[in-house]
């Protein structure tokens, strides 16, 4: 099998930048398919950015919200291959059907390691789904497909020195804000 390899946007491929209404109505989106085939009882988001959709889904669909961080980066200076997951899953998924919740898929990595630990730690029923498809790998529901580079609107700035500046790494790929 091969080894997932790190995401990496492409931006020859184009590039969506998301705003809030439409965050707001892709994780509207992602509620109602979900719901229309299988309610779960728990949500459980993939920290960190899962988190801001998981927490919009499992508002919308009146369930309660944790969260689990799995992440590529530990420490800023520290980037691994291969997520991991950092710290224990909610004792509240023990025999209960959980929705996995995370921002976008591409390989998958991330959501097969938090199905993983959500199933380890007694999960009766495990589904997936993310608000944007980004890649190969098919989670069971998904608001949105595209093979863009994904600029989520909680990303697009970051706070430096007491002051918001846009987020270099899409630096040449944003239009420039305006003053």
């Amino acid at each position: 099998m091969p080894v997932p390899q790190p995401y990496a946007p492409d931006p020859s491929k184009g590039v969506l930048v998301v705003d809030w209404p439409l965050f707001g109505e892709l994780s509207r989106a992602l509620a109602v398919r979900v719901a229309r085939d299988w309610m779960p009882d728990v949500i459980v988001a993939v920290a960190t950015a899962g988190v801001v959709p998981g927490a919009a889904v499992a508002a919308i669909l009146d369930r309660p919200f944790h969260s689990i961080l799995i992440s590529r980066r530990y420490h800023a200076e520290q980037v691994r291959e291969t997520p991991a997951v950092f710290g224990a899953v909610p004792a509240d998924v023990r025999g209960q059907r959980v929705l996995v919740v995370d921002e976008t898929c591409d390989s998958g990595a991330t959501l097969r390691l938090a199905v993983g630990a959500v199933v380890n730690a007694g999960a009766r029923e495990v589904r997936t789904a993310v608000s944007i498809r980004t890649g190969h790998y098919a989670p069971d529901y998904h608001a949105f497909a595209t093979q863009a580079m994904i600029v989520l609107p909680w990303d697009r700035e970051l706070f430096v020195d007491g002051e918001l500046h846009p987020n270099p790494k899409y630096v040449g790929l944003l239009p420039s804000p305006v003053v």
